[in-house]
């Protein structure tokens, strides 16, 4: 997210979430404190935070620009308890016509996990029926492979042969 305004978080307070976002503030008081200073910082304290860094950057050699801001997912837990949640989660309606990835970017290391869920949550009936295309894309679709070390050691094998980082 790079443009918003701080009046983004108070606007999004309504009745049904309030006592979520209070638990989580609660629970959290110490992440809360320090995102509100950083976002309160001026260009002076930032470039005093790089120096801590990188101690002989001259103030010419940096431009600050907008990176974005994450989003984080505040809901309830199965216990019932507020929480924070880092990452990202998929929803989908109950007919899986619609879905939506929440929370902070997926990277390369998360993407293809979420869209296998993503199709498996959209379009079970069909999944069955792409295995095996979905098996010889992913082989590990489907398994753990902290339960099968040796399709681990093959998976690496070729993933290493495939960029070129044997040697």
């Amino acid at each position: 997210m790079k443009s918003g305004s701080f009046l983004d978080l108070p606007l999004s307070v309504r009745p049904h979430n309030i006592l979520t976002q209070l638990g989580v503030a609660k629970d959290n008081r110490d992440l809360v404190t320090f995102l509100l200073k950083e976002v309160a910082k001026s260009q002076r304290q930032k470039m005093e935070e790089l120096y801590r860094f990188v101690p002989n950057a001259g103030p010419d050699s940096w431009d600050m620009i907008t990176a974005g801001q994450r989003v984080q997912v505040m809901k309830r837990n199965d216990e019932g308890k507020a929480v924070l949640q880092f990452g990202t989660e998929l929803i989908a309606s109950g007919d899986g016509s619609i879905a939506g990835l929440l929370g902070a970017s997926p990277g390369a290391s998360t993407a293809p996990s979420i869209m296998l869920r993503l199709l498996e949550r959209c379009f079970g009936g069909l999944v069955d029926a792409w295995r095996p295309k979905l098996e010889a894309m992913v082989p590990s679709y489907g398994r753990l492979l902290n339960e099968e070390p040796q399709l681990l050691e093959e998976i690496s094998s070729s993933t290493a042969e495939t960029l070129r980082l044997n040697g």
